[in-house]
């Protein structure tokens, strides 16, 4: 099953400008981030609360950013 993660790349861009800061926010290498936004990689539910503090969704909105 494929993803879109538009607006999950929207939302990272909009809090820390990039892709790069975020992976150091999150404690990733740029390639383990870009492989998940890439479908590569799954997220685990552990990526997908650490991911929704730092970048403050609210976690009813899940859903439209990491399963659509």
């Amino acid at each position: 099953m494929d993803f879109k993660y538009s607006k999950l790349r929207g939302r990272i861009v909009e809090k820390y400008g990039g892709q790069g800061e975020f992976a150091k926010a999150a404690g990733l290498s740029e390639t383990a981030m870009s492989m998940k936004l890439k479908g590569k990689r799954g997220f685990s539910q552990k990526d997908i609360v650490k991911w929704c503090t730092l970048l403050d969704v609210d976690m009813k909105d899940v859903g439209d950013y990491f399963y659509t």
